[in-house]
This record gives structure tokens, C-alpha cells and sequence, in this order.
């Protein structure tokens, strides 16, 4: 397919393309957390080819406003946590070969004894590969609406299989005394760090399997696993208590969160390694939208209706409202 494109702006374009529409929330979001997730289906759209480009350019602040949709279902809908995480090492390494689990999700559930015993360990891989086959449906039929509300919703699936945390048990170090890692690997580094990340990478690449695709989104997140802990207990050994965390004013509360020190430390310990996962995120949501869309026959764009239709941008925001109001209630899954 094409080749890659390294596009570089100069720091200060990229600082202004990166927070665009991306102010903080008022309160801690999960997943790569509100300010990741929206970050990461906006930069996808800058990399697509020209023929998918003007038509997503356009609707790109309904993929960045709509990017935690799926985080905001998890209050509503019981079977909706699962989609967002696999717990490798209860199955081990050589689930993710391909000789490991099965990629047919009927095949998976039969080996796991029941779709229930499945579920209870995360369903990631499977859900990206079902959406896309969605999405390519979607571009198939024309139907822009459909296409919209996929694609923001396989972008946060995609952005969630590249995260260390999605892919353990161990998911906010409740079981090694770091509980909160989960918040400050995927939310606080980015936050305080992403407009100096270089997060402009090469054009989506066509994905030949996009089913392994995923999978090896979730193998590399794994194999990052273990130094997302042992960086945190290092830097934690050499700061005190009072160093580590700190209070901060997020619209009219205060909330306790891990120190910028603490966090910076940290930072430099990982080495770059969220700006990785935030680039490969980025670049691998971009491979999915176009990959569904030559699958598609790669349909001519511009005969779409150009952005979603009232009834559906109303629909959204009754999706939204619903989830808002639902009472807080523990789900199975990673829930903390």
C-alpha cells in the first residue's frame, strides 16, 4: 500500500494541534482517560490519505468530543467492561501466538467453557476485530452516521489494547500495593506531558490481518508490563510520602493525585515509553479506519452526507445524558 510519511511540525504547531478542544476534565476519566482518548482520535485523522481525510477532517470534533463513549457506557450496559481489556497472564504468553486462543470469538467461548467465563477476563482483541468488520459495513452501505459512531467507538477499543494496564489483573497495582498506577500511567503522564510528545507519526498503513493486528497490539502492551511496575516502585523508594502526592484544583473540587515531581520522575524512568504507546495508538486507529474503508472498496467520501445527521448528533447527547445520570455502581471487569 502506500509508504510511510513522517510528518513533523514545528513545537509550537503541534502544541497548538494536540489541545485543541482538549481541556481537562473536571474529574478522572478511565481508559487512556478523557484527555488520551479524545488526543488520540484526533491525531488518527492526520493520517489518513487524501481520499478519507476531507471527509473526517470535517467531522473530527464528533470523533474527539465522542472518543470516551464507549468508557461512558460502562455504567449503562453490564457487558460493556470486558470490551476494554484482557487479562493475558491468566491465560499466559502463548495465548497471543497464534496458536494461543482462538481468533473466532464462537471458538474463544466454547474453549473458555461459556461466554461468562470469558468475559470475566476481557474480550479487547475480539471487540477491535468485530468493529472493524462493522465500520467496513458501514462505509459499504454509505451511511455516514453509522460510520461516524463506529469509528469514534473502534478508536477508543484500539487506544485501550495498547495500554500495559488493559492486559493484566494486576490492573491498578491493587495487587502489588500500587493502587492508583492505572490513572497515572494513562492519564497524569499524559496530561502534564503531551505538548512536548512528537506524536505526529507516518500515514496509516494498510492492515493485510487487521484480527492480528489487534492481537499484537495487546502482545506489545503486555510485554511493557512489568516495568510499568517496577519504574513505579523504584521512583517511590527514593520519595516520601509527602513528595509523592499532592492536591490539586480541578474545576471546583480538590482532588489528592500523584505529585508533578513524583510524576516527572516516573516519566523519565519509562523512558519514553508512553509517547510510544500514544504514537502506535495514534497510527494503529488510523490503520483501522482505513483498512475498513479499502475493504470497503474504497467508496468515494465526498457523496456522503458530510457530517452526522440531527437525529443522531441528538441520540449522542440523550447516550451521554443517560450515562451521566446512571447511579455509580461497581461492574465486573477492570473497574476501579
Amino acid at each position: 500500500m502506500r509508504k510511510g510519511l513522517l510528518i513533523r511540525l514545528p513545537s509550537w504547531a503541534r502544541r497548538m494541534l494536540l489541545l485543541a478542544g482538549l481541556a481537562l476534565p473536571a474529574s478522572p476519566a478511565q481508559a487512556w482517560g478523557f484527555f488520551g482518548h479524545r488526543l488520540l482520535n484526533r491525531l488518527a485523522v492526520y493520517t489518513l490519505p487524501p481520499e478519507m481525510l476531507p471527509f473526517f477532517k470535517a467531522n473530527i470534533d464528533y470523533l474527539t468530543n465522542n472518543a470516551t463513549r464507549p468508557d461512558s457506557r460502562r455504567t449503562v450496559v453490564p457487558t460493556e467492561a470486558p470490551r476494554h481489556f484482557m487479562d493475558v497472564d491468566v491465560y499466559g504468553d502463548s495465548a497471543l501466538t497464534r496458536h494461543g486462543l482462538p481468533r473466532p470469538y464462537a471458538d474463544a467461548v466454547a474453549l473458555a467453557g461459556g461466554e461468562d467465563s470469558l468475559l470475566r477476563h476481557g474480550i479487547v482483541p475480539w471487540q477491535v476485530a468485530k468493529m472493524k468488520g462493522q465500520l467496513t459495513a458501514a462505509f459499504q452501505a454509505g451511511d455516514t452516521d453509522r460510520i461516524l459512531y463506529l469509528a469514534a467507538d473502534l478508536g477508543h477499543y484500539v487506544a485501550d489494547a495498547c495500554v500495559p494496564l488493559h492486559t493484566t489483573r494486576n490492573y491498578n497495582g491493587q495487587l502489588t500495593g500500587q493502587r492508583g498506577i492505572h490513572a497515572l500511567w494513562e492519564s497524569r503522564l499524559p496530561e502534564l506531558q503531551a505538548a512536548d510528545y512528537d506524536l505526529l507519526t507516518g500515514q496509516a498503513p494498510y492492515l493485510e490481518n487487521p484480527t492480528e493486528a489487534a492481537w499484537a497490539a495487546v502482545a506489545r502492551a503486555h510485554a511493557a508490563v512489568d516495568s510499568v511496575f517496577a519504574m513505579e516502585k523504584a521512583v517511590s523508594s527514593e520519595l516520601s510520602e509527602d513528595r509523592k502526592y499532592s492536591y490539586e484544583q480541578r474545576g471546583n473540587v480538590t482532588i489528592r493525585t500523584y505529585s508533578r515531581e513524583f510524576s516527572l520522575a516516573y516519566h523519565r524512568r519509562l523512558n519514553g515509553q508512553v509517547e510510544r504507546q500514544l504514537r502506535y495508538a495514534a497510527r494503529l486507529i488510523g490503520a483501522f479506519w482505513y483498512t475498513a474503508w479499502v475493504d470497503a472498496g474504497q467508496p468515494d467520501l465526498t457523496g456522503l452526507d458530510q457530517h452526522p445527521s440531527v437525529a443522531a448528533q441528538l441520540e449522542a447527547e440523550q447516550e451521554s445524558k443517560a450515562a451521566s445520570a446512571a447511579p455509580a455502581r461497581a461492574l465486573p471487569g477492570h473497574d476501579e
